[in-house]
């Protein structure tokens, strides 16, 4: 299914965690666009205008929603890119359309029916990442919710699956087993090889070393039709999960290698 009008190239997802302002967004979009258009990459600019989903309430959550989707809004007109964020509630739904070309559906809320139900109801393309707990078969049931409220653009993303306290793991058998339900399959690399909840009150922990190591794997599935990735300027002075994010300056190196690697998995 043509969700996304690639013309089979790589799609990339990216962009810093939470939003911290304008122009760190303006910088990694600006960034990442001008590489991407060289290396044929279709580009999506995400940022989280409304980080709701932190383990603690002292840790960052951005700019707030009204000010969050005005700066994004802003980086889509300035920058001349599309633009992905997510959604927590379903009144945010409607005027989320209204600036987001992709609506993204958070793991952990990826069963709640009324917040796709409102998701799919805008008629914008959906990515719904999968929930630590589940299964790649569980998500063919939550494709399911949305096609029954008429959305059919859909995104199916791996994060990563719980493994023990703490620690993730993905499975990569898990791509193609997502990838039979006919939608795009997203892998997420940077929250793959986050440790949740034992970070101090700024960040959580991750091991962002093993960040391209998952992003190749992946990719060499064959079955990655978009890799999402959070990255920043500086990681390690982001206010929010810096120890998972890629630097900006590292991007076009690690976007070299896994564009030849789609290549070679899709011939």
């Amino acid at each position: 299914m043509d969700v996304l009008n690639n013309n089979g190239r790589l799609t990339l997802i990216a962009g810093p965690c939470a939003m911290e302002g304008y122009e760190i967004c303006a910088e990694v979009a600006l960034t990442l666009k001008n590489i991407c258009a060289q290396l044929n990459i279709d580009f999506y600019f995400k940022c989280s205008i409304d980080k709701a989903n932190r383990t603690s309430v002292n840790k960052y959550r951005g700019l707030g929603f009204e000010r969050g989707l005005e700066v994004l809004a802003n980086i889509k007109k300035d920058v001349g890119v599309r633009v992905v964020t997510d959604i927590h509630e379903p009144q945010q739904a409607s005027t989320i359309a209204e600036i987001a070309d992709i609506i993204q559906i958070p793991a952990f809320l990826c069963r709640q029916t009324d917040l796709l139900g409102a998701a799919a109801k805008t008629g914008k393309i959906i990515n719904v990442k999968k929930a630590q707990f589940m299964s790649p078969e569980e998500m063919g049931k939550v494709a399911e919710k949305l096609r029954e409220f008429g959305n059919e653009k859909i995104l199916l993303c791996e994060r990563g699956t719980a493994f023990g306290y703490h620690n993730l793991i993905v499975d990569m058998t898990g791509l193609p087993r997502l990838k039979k339900y006919g939608y795009p399959v997203v892998f997420d690399a940077t929250h793959s090889v986050q440790i949740s909840g034992i970070g101090d009150t700024v960040s959580n922990s991750g091991a962002s070393e093993f960040m391209p190591t998952l992003a190749k794997a992946a990719i060499a599935t064959g079955s990655v039709d978009v890799l999402f990735m959070e990255v920043h300027p500086k990681p390690f002075e982001a206010l929010c999960d810096g120890s998972c994010m890629l630097k900006l300056s590292d991007a076009e190196i690690l976007l070299k290698k896994l564009v030849e690697i789609f290549k070679l998995c899709r011939e």
